[in-house]
Formats: structure tokens, sequence, C-alpha cells
């Protein structure tokens, strides 16, 4: 029996020697590891043995599969480094000094949108903050004043993962940690919290011309003593002339949030269609841009602040229809579609 061992042990090392390719290890594998192989036949002579044989031998059988497995493993990451090496050595040389190709692509609407606004919000003080989109129930419902079951939850179905978390669903969801992170400064020093943060959103519901499954928002807060409605209009009247580079006609409406009291819906007139009415603005004549309002006091009691001595607005700006409203572009399923046509002809203008 022992013999037998030898042989094999011998024979696989011959084998594997000789083998220069990833099939025919995988062949040397199954013929003596496999279910049928021989290493695991000789198993099965261990019925003609005494216990005490059995027992020895089944040992050195089992030291004998472990060690061909472990030759196999390493046999195999010689191949692959092998290949690695054949597919650098057969790459083409090429001279780094050569200047770029000049079409070199653009940047998404989106983008430019996005850095846009940082811009004209970084010139009236306010801090640019990232976050995860990966968030907590917490973060995204129950520290916004959304409580498990609340039927507002309904307008914000998002996707969750097995761990619990979800993608988030607004950029609300950074709030709490926004509040948390400044309110020292605010507190101690006086200084407003004064950031904006942008960031891709996800919703679980139907898409249409001017509803997408993922898009991207620009969160803003600002909180303070004596803050008011009237900051809230100056501010978002500020940024939208400065982007548009033009007065634009806007309402403000009622609303319902949970986050905000009083809430209200900014919309702006259609740009695309100018207000007569088209698929992108429901054939209303205005775009939901921006739902805002007046920070709830039980968010800030949430993020550590006092709503007796300090109040603050919020805002939810909709940085993929404003670029549909900046760039004219009528559905918004362009901008996620990868349509290299549809997206080759934005530059930035900076």
């Amino acid at each position: 029996m022992e013999e037998k061992i030898k042989d094999l042990r011998a024979a696989v090392e011959a084998e594997l020697a000789k083998t220069d390719n990833a099939a025919d290890l995988e062949s040397i594998r199954v013929a003596y590891l496999g279910k049928k192989g021989s290493i695991t036949d000789l198993l099965k002579e261990m019925k003609n043995l005494s216990n005490e044989e059995k027992k020895s031998f089944g040992q050195k059988v089992n030291e004998l599969k472990n060690e061909v497995s472990e030759k196999i493993s390493v046999k195999m990451q010689e191949l692959k480094q092998k290949e690695i090496e054949k597919e650098l050595n057969a790459m083409p040389e090429f001279d780094v000094s050569m200047p770029a190709k000049l079409d070199r692509g653009s940047y998404h609407p989106i983008t430019l949108v996005q850095r846009e606004c940082e811009k004209i919000f970084k010139s009236m003080g306010f801090t640019v903050e990232d976050y995860s989109e990966v968030v907590t129930d917490y973060e995204c419902f129950e520290s916004l004043n959304i409580p498990k079951h609340h039927p507002a939850r309904d307008m914000q179905d998002t996707y969750y993962l097995e761990n619990g978390q979800l993608l988030k669903s607004q950029t609300s969801a950074a709030q709490n940690a926004i509040y948390k992170k400044y309110k020292d400064a605010l507190i101690n020093e006086g200084k407003p919290i004064k950031a904006i943060f942008p960031g891709r959103c996800f919703r679980n519901e139907a898409t249409d011309a001017c509803h997408e499954n993922t898009f991207f928002q620009m969160e803003g807060v600002m909180v303070d003593k004596n803050i008011s409605i009237s900051n809230l209009i100056f501010f978002m009247k500020t940024m939208l002339s400065e982007v548009f580079r033009k007065d634009i006609k806007v309402r403000l409406r009622p609303g319902f949030f949970p986050f905000v009291e009083p809430g209200f819906e900014l919309d702006i007139s259609c740009l695309i269609c100018g207000g007569d009415g088209c698929p992108s603005c429901k054939h209303s004549g205005w775009l939901e841009l921006c739902p805002c309002g007046m920070i709830h006091p039980e968010v800030l009691k949430a993020g550590g602040i006092d709503p007796e001595e300090y109040t603050g607005f919020a805002f939810g700006l909709g940085l993929t229809r404003l670029a549909m409203m900046k760039y004219g572009v009528k559905d918004i399923r362009d901008l996620n579609s990868g349509n290299l046509k549809s997206l080759s002809q934005f530059t930035d203008d900076e």
C-alpha cells in the first residue's frame, strides 16, 4: 500500500513538471483528486486492512491528498503569473511624451451644474460636504422626523440591503450628521451652520420623462438665530439667477415634508416649453425643483441643537432637473443612458 502512495506521489510530480496550461492542470486534479481519481480510489482498498492498518493508511492517504492539492494550487499560481508576464511582454511600446488626442470627452451635464452650484454657494459662505450613498434607516428617516410605519415613507420607497442599511432616497439623510459636526461651533462660537451636500439618490419607482430611479440632489441647510423664510427665498433666488444668468419665474406653494415646518415646493417655469406645457413638466408649465422649508424642531433636537434658541432652513435642490432646464434635456432618462451622442454636446464652459 505504501508503495502505491509513493508511486502516485512521483507520478503527480512528474505530470505537474511538464504541465504548462490551466486546462491540463485541471485534468490532473480530476485524475488524482476527483471522485474517481487515483488517490481517492486508494481509500476503497482500506476494507481489506485491519483496524490498526486502516488508521495508519488513512492518515497517509489524507496527507497525500493535502500535499497534491497544495502542489496543484502552487502550480496554478505559477501559470497565472506566467500568463500575466506574457501579456505584459506582448504589450506594444508607446511614447509617453506624445501629446494626448484632442477628443477627450466632456463632463456630464449634472457634473457641470453641480460644480456651478457649489461655486455659487461657496461664494455665499457655504461649505461643501460629502456623504455616503449607503445609510442607516435612522439617518434617512428617523432623524428627519419620519418614524417607522409613517405614511410619508410611502413617497420614498428605496432599495434595502441585507444588513438593514439602505440606499439613501434623499440627500437630507446627511442633515443629522452635519448638525452634529458643526453644532459646537454654532453654540460656543456663534458661527452659523451653512452647508450644502450634493449626492446621488435612489428610489424604487416607475420611470418616465421626468422621473428616474437614480438621480442627483443638492441638500442645503443654514442654522442660526433668527433665520426665517425670507433668508431661504433670498439664497434660492440668488442661486437660480446665477445658474441661468437671467431672472427666473418661480413660485412657492405649500408642501408637506416631515423634516420642515412650514414646508414648501419651489417651482420654476418650465424652460423647455416656456411654460406652455410638455411631458417634462407634466403639461403644467411648471417643474418642481426644490422642496424646502424651515427645519422642524424635532430634527434640530435630533442634531443636538436647541430649537428654542436656533432656527434654520433646508432645501433639496434637484440637480438632475436643474440640468434638464439649463441644457434643454427633454427626457430625464437620457442623463443616465450613457448615450455618448447625447452627452457629447456638453462641454465645461468654466
